[in-house]
């Protein structure tokens, strides 16, 4: 039995779902989520099979993932603490709890995958970072988690410890990067372009960019100087930026990020 089922099913769960269809059978995912007008909403638009319960959901499955929010979890971990065995693999995505935690709450036998996704999963291009716990995994077991990460995006694997530093710079921050484009599509709009056509030179502007640093390894300052010609637009630009301490307000924004993910685990 290699079913995977998802308790709770938002935005992050639902990209997860789109991506497992790409080479599972929707038979072999299984949901419950607490909002009836989610469960139809979902049934209308994945045609995937709804569970009434959680106990159910994991008499059900292998693989259980908790798509919920972080403050939802205990109350989850104590529903289906009877029905948990060693056979089960547990996969949680909530930002600051640690493996430790949901152990103390379900049981040390508990065989837990702590992974950090974000929701550019939507399109096929997540980037999760996952963390076993001290349990005994098989490789088809192992090969699975990661298969089910890949199928969505790139994935690595890293010592839970790092866990939280990954959530500002990785979960969280795909919202940072919205902003930015907004503002630049802003900028756009300011300067006469249409709106359309501004979000999509300022979007098309980033993925390039992103793309241009994982394909050629090159260190990001070396790409930014490539631009700046002397004298010119783009340098005048920078210079801006970093008068108005651009780079120091993202640090800021992202250590504030991981404080807040710290408070969570504790």
């Amino acid at each position: 039995m290699n079913k995977i089922g998802f308790i709770g099913v938002g935005n992050m769960g639902y990209a997860m779902i789109k991506g497992l269809l790409s080479y599972k059978n929707k038979e072999e995912i299984l949901f419950n989520d607490k909002s009836e007008e989610r469960v139809k909403w979902l049934n209308n638009n994945l045609d995937i099979k709804a569970i009434n319960s959680n106990k159910e959901l994991v008499n059900s499955t292998k693989y259980i993932v908790l798509a919920i929010k972080p403050q939802d979890y205990f109350l989850v971990l104590k529903d289906i603490k009877d029905v948990i065995s060693n056979e089960h693999i547990l996969i949680s995505i909530a930002p600051g709890i640690s493996i430790a935690n949901i152990k103390n709450i379900i049981g040390e036998d508990t065989r837990i995958i702590r992974a950090m996704p974000n929701t550019p999963a939507l399109v096929g291009e997540g980037m999760s970072v996952i963390s076993f716990s001290n349990d005994s995994f098989t490789r088809i077991e192992r090969d699975e988690i990661f298969k089910i990460f890949y199928s969505f995006g790139e994935v690595e694997e890293i010592e839970e410890r790092l866990m939280n530093s990954v959530v500002p710079i990785s979960g969280s921050s795909p919202a940072y990067v919205f902003m930015m484009i907004e503002a630049m599509a802003d900028s756009g709009v300011l300067a006469g372009l249409p709106r359309k056509l501004s979000y999509k030179l300022a979007a098309q502007a980033v993925l390039g960019s992103a793309k241009m640093i994982l394909e050629t390894q090159d260190h990001p300052a070396k790409l930014k100087d490539a631009v700046c010609s002397p004298g010119g637009t783009t340098i005048e630009a920078v210079a801006v930026l970093e008068k108005l301490a651009f780079r120091s307000s993202i640090i800021e924004a992202m250590k504030a990020c991981l404080d807040k993910t710290n408070q969570m685990n504790q």
